[in-house]
């Protein structure tokens, strides 16, 4: 589908001398943005009064967002890579900010359905779209550096709760005088989550046009100062071929890559959605915990911070020691502290906190570093359409991982009585399949040359013109 002029590729061409230094801000402006997709809980009890509902009917909106996600990004992968980074957060931005919108209609008129619709469903287009857009820009900026250049964008959606959380937070109290976000037992009426909604459809809408009209794509021969393409060559798995969408979904690679992101994905889940209650139930003791709803909610945000930090910190490592190394790290670290998590760390809540902690960098590293091992494994050609058909992987394990979860503990006992032994078994799953995880990733192999584009040169598209 063709796009207006003005969001055309090559009107964005950069021009000799450009720092590239500035497309990192672009893409953590759109994800910072959508980011705010973790933060559903801060207005999750209050959306449950206004609508007479239940946790898990709220909860649903969520999920169906992280469904769409995946979808949208498999669907509209190529269209993506075909019509550049302006375009693809042109759109997104719009996708995003009109869930918010329709979503917000749904509060003010009491109907619920009009909020799966708008937050997730239009919104969850707009989050597959802005999640992919820049990371097939960063990857041709940064062939010196792929994993640094993906970390840092994707570092955004990790920390995006972070300024979400007490943002909303204050704003439903600037629209809801009787609310206190200080105290846990204050809940914000519906119309402060209706106007939280609208306010987020307009600072996002600034924040996503600043990436979508700042981002630039580099010209065709275009290469960093001093980088050497040669040196490309030498690194194993590494091609300097060219695989399209289509055929990447027909290498064994792809999927072998599908089932590492889908562990990895899927035990990260495991305690990310469970994580306030989870520290809570591992140091109880009869009806009481030790650690109170404060410390609790102080542990949510720093898993927040380790998975921003994973995102960038483990990404860039990757650039040194190479994708199929680290995801061993991912893998067989994590699955040894899942091991220590579950027999120690009922001991002490600070080997507890620590190993939660690095088992979420692990989890954020994986997501950081997929994109650049897409392109070690299928080159730049078509490396925005196929990490977008990768993240339908994140689809599932969104949906398998809170359910293996929540299923085991229900099977345990009442919420608010377990204890860190109802916790054993779900957690030894996650043990399990980060297992199967690292055999996937064993059996990652260079890309056969059957499967490569004849007579295409690894560079991106033409792009003529120059902004």
């Amino acid at each position: 589908m063709a796009v207006p002029s003005f969001l055309a590729r090559d009107r964005i061409v950069a021009r000799p001398g450009f720092n590239r230094w500035l497309i990192p801000p672009c893409a953590l402006a759109v994800h910072l943005c959508i980011g705010q997709v973790y933060a559903t809980s801060v207005y999750k009890t209050a959306l449950v009064q206004h609508f007479d509902s239940s946790l898990t009917a709220i909860g649903v909106i969520f999920s169906i967002a992280i469904v769409m996600l995946g979808l949208s990004a498999a669907v509209a992968g190529t269209w993506v890579d075909k019509n550049g980074p302006r375009a693809a957060m042109f759109t997104s931005a719009c996708f995003w900010v009109a869930g918010f919108v329709v979503a917000a209609l749904g509060i003010a008129a009491g109907q619920l359905w009009l909020v799966y619709l708008g937050y997730g469903v239009i919104g969850g287009i707009g989050l597959g779209i802005g999640y992919i857009s820049p990371v097939s820009t960063l990857i041709k900026w940064f062939p010196d550096r792929p994993g640094l250049a993906t970390g840092m964008a994707i570092m955004g959606f990790g920390g995006g709760a972070l300024i979400a959380s007490p943002l909303s937070g204050r704003l439903m109290g600037l629209y809801d005088s009787g609310y206190d976000s200080a105290d846990p037992t204050s809940v914000p009426d519906g119309h402060a989550v209706m106007m939280l909604f609208l306010t987020f459809a307009v600072l996002h809408l600034c924040f996503m046009m600043f990436g979508a009209f700042t981002v630039r794509v580099p010209a065709d021969d275009w290469k960093p100062e001093g980088w050497d393409p040669s040196t490309v060559r030498e690194k194993k798995l590494v091609t300097t071929a060219s695989v399209s969408a289509g055929n990447a979904i027909r290498t064994p690679q792809f999927w072998l890559l599908w089932v590492v992101l889908f562990c990895n994905v899927t035990a990260g889940i495991g305690i990310l959605e469970q994580a306030a209650p989870m520290i809570q139930d591992f140091f109880r003791e009869g009806d009481t915990s030790s650690v109170s709803a404060a410390a609790a909610g102080g542990f949510v945000g720093l898993l927040s911070l380790a998975n921003m930090a994973g995102r960038f910190v483990w990404s860039s490592t990757s650039d040194y020691i190479g994708r199929k190394p680290i995801y061993m790290v991912y893998l067989g670290v994590g699955l040894a502290t899942y091991v220590l998590l579950a027999t120690i760390g009922p001991n002490t809540t600070v080997l507890f906190v620590l190993f939660a902690a690095v088992i979420i960098s692990f989890y954020g590293g994986g997501f950081a570093t997929a994109p650049a091992y897409l392109r070690d494994l299928f080159g730049t050609f078509q490396v925005g359409a196929i990490h977008g058909r990768l993240l339908t992987a994140w689809s599932a394990a969104g949906v398998a991982g809170p359910l293996i979860v929540n299923r085991y503990l229900d099977t345990q006992g009442t919420p608010g009585e377990l204890t860190a032994d109802a916790y054993r078994g779900a957690l030894f799953i996650m043990v399990g399949l980060l297992a199967v995880g690292f055999v996937a990733n064993l059996l990652i192999r260079p890309v056969a040359d059957r499967f490569h584009e004849p007579d295409r040169d690894p560079t991106p598209e033409p792009e003529r013109s120059r902004a």
